[in-house]
This record gives C-alpha cells, structure tokens and sequence, in this order.
C-alpha cells in the first residue's frame, strides 16, 4: 500500500469550531440518507487476506467493504466492531489497521489509533497519517512527538495535502501552548498556493484566519475568511464568520 493514498488523511478533527465547519461538507445530507449510502469512496476492493482463503476471504472482503461505510456513515462503533472480527480472523493486514486507527482518531481514542496507525506506518513504509498521528500526540499532549513528526514529514515531503495537513496540526499544537504568534507564524510562511487553490489550500487558509480571531487580529481574519469565500463560496461557513466579524 506504500504510495498510495487509499484513505487520504482526514481534516483535523480536535478544533471543534473547524470541524464542525469544514470536516463535512455535504451540506443538505441527512445523517439518515448517509446510512443508505451502500458503497464507500475508500477504496478496499483489492485488499487481500493473508492465509485465509475460499469463501471466509469473501467474508472478510464484504465485512470490510461495510467497515469503510460504517466509517465514512460515522458509525464508528459499528465501524470498529466490523474490524475487530476481521483482525481476530487476519491479523496484521495494513489496510485493516489503517482504517481501524483512522476510525478510533473519530472516536477520541487517541492512543488506541496510535498503537493501529504506527503498526500500518510500519508495514508499508507510507507518512500519509502522520497528521493524525501527530493531532493523536497533541490530544495527548505529547509536544515534542507532533513536532518530531512534523519535522519528519518536512523531510520526506510525501504530498503537499499530507504536509499541508501536518502543518495544521503542527500550528495547532502551537496555539494549544499559548504560541499563537509562533502557530500564525508557521501557516503564513507555508509555500504559497497556486493560482487554482486545492481544499488543502482552503483548510490551511481557514485555520489561519481561525488563528488571527483567536489572536484579536479580527481585520486579518475578516478579510482571510471573505477571500475564502470568494474563491469557494460551498467551503464551510467562511462567508458567515467574515459578516460576524464585522
């Protein structure tokens, strides 16, 4: 799985006001019409499982098709039930403890998704949840862990989301020390975005002008949030938080 971003890292999931803003986006959902929903966008088709074969690997191959729904549903105890039963079944699979730490991260569980994503980091090699890793080490106040992490993603520079994200984080632990010059600091100095700005973009922008409102920068932070909204008017409530700070 190294390489690939089968389940790509979600947004930052401990500043509440931005997650209950940005984390999801489709907007006039219901939670109802979630939980008809019968396939997931995480991609678990091609997983295998390692010494079980015939109809029991058909078995766990469905179970873990409903895991990735449970999941994206945020059905999490569902989600995590579904995968204790395949990992009693087949143990070890990267995959399995990608999600399964992915999904504990949901649930607050945060040394539980340090224990399944350090265990897939090393299977397959892959930094693509090192942020969760991180924001995992910042709820737990672990400083120096997300900072250590931080700067291994610096190095290895997997993708710009995966380090975009990480950056966030890595600010946001900032912020939760009292550093917020120094967290403001960091996402203004990040490289500049390209001309046709990515959701990566978006999110590093709006937890920068989350940032100047914390810091009583509140004209900073009106102008961050207008010109977020301009450019992606559907990109959570940047336009609301900009009249607010009027």
């Amino acid at each position: 799985m190294a390489g690939r971003k089968r389940i790509p890292p979600p947004p930052v999931i401990r500043d509440k006001p931005i997650v209950e803003r940005v984390y999801n986006q489709e907007s006039g959902q219901s939670r109802s019409r979630k939980r008809k929903k019968r396939r997931s966008s995480v991609d678990v088709s091609d997983v295998t499982f390692p010494g079980v074969a015939g109809e029991t690997g058909n078995k766990l191959q469905r179970r873990l098709a409903e895991a990735a729904v449970a999941f994206e549903s945020e059905r999490f105890t569902d989600a995590h039930n579904l995968l204790q039963s395949i990992e009693k079944l087949a143990p070890g699979v990267a995959e399995v403890q990608e999600l399964r730490g992915l999904n504990s991260y949901r649930m607050g569980k945060w040394r539980r998704a340090l224990t399944d994503l350090e265990l897939f980091e090393a299977t397959t090699g892959s930094l693509d949840q090192h942020p969760v890793m991180q924001d995992c080490h910042r709820a737990l106040g672990n400083w120096h862990k997300v900072n250590e992490l931080w700067l291994e993603l610096g190095e290895a520079s997997p993708s710009a989301e995966v380090v975009e994200e990480g950056r966030i984080v890595a600010a946001g632990a900032l912020a939760d020390q009292g550093k917020l010059a120094k967290a403001i600091q960091m996402l203004e100095r990040a490289p500049k975005a390209p001309k046709k700005p990515k959701v990566h973009h978006y999110r590093r922008w709006y937890a920068l002008a989350d940032l100047y409102e914390r810091a009583s920068d509140f004209g900073r932070a009106r102008r961050l949030f207008q010109e977020i909204a301009k450019m992606d008017p559907t990109f959570g409530d940047a336009a609301q938080r900009a009249r607010n700070l009027r």
